[in-house]
């Protein structure tokens, strides 16, 4: 076998191992322990809409269980589908800014990453489910994406059909 060959084949083995090795670790990511994990104040928490954002070590997450109306421009292929869902996705956003401001969250759950890379979580707020307070408020919506649920309609009040594939 000439060099190259070898090379190929080395490429490859590493190549598996290291998928091998990612599925290990996401498969044995422990749940956070809830009575385990820190607190941290939301003055170092961003979020980039009404369900995502940064936490205070950079992490990017997602709430678990609930939508929010998006916000980006219409055209954009993950944007908002109408300019009242982003009107509606503007009030998502200022509702959790303003309900966490000066406040300390806990991850109370994590369910690991989502298929875009963000942690998944469940955050509290002195004791109470965050995402349960912002569905309450009217500003966001149940949503279980894990049961294959459509994700909620924002411009007609109805559910979108469920997107096939990956």
């Amino acid at each position: 076998m000439g060099r190259s060959g070898r090379l190929k084949e080395w490429l490859i083995t590493f190549v598996v191992l290291a998928g091998i090795a990612f599925g290990v670790a996401v498969v044995a990511r422990e749940p956070v322990d809830p009575a385990g994990q820190a607190p941290f104040d939301t003055s170092s928490v961003y979020w980039s809409d009404g369900d995502s954002g940064r936490l205070a070590d950079g992490t990017k997450f997602r709430l678990h269980g609930v939508d929010a109306p998006e916000t980006g421009p219409l055209d954009w292929v993950s944007g908002a589908k109408c300019e009242r869902e982003r009107e509606l996705g503007y009030q998502a956003k200022a509702e959790v800014r303003e309900l966490t401001r000066n406040r300390t969250l806990t991850v109370s759950h994590d369910y690991g990453p989502d298929r875009y890379g963000r942690l998944v979580v469940d955050l509290s707020l002195d004791g109470q489910d965050l995402a349960a307070l912002l569905v309450a408020g009217g500003t966001h919506k149940t949503w279980d994406y894990d049961g294959g649920d459509a994700k909620p309609e924002w411009c007609t009040g109805r559910t979108q059909k469920p997107v096939t594939g990956s």
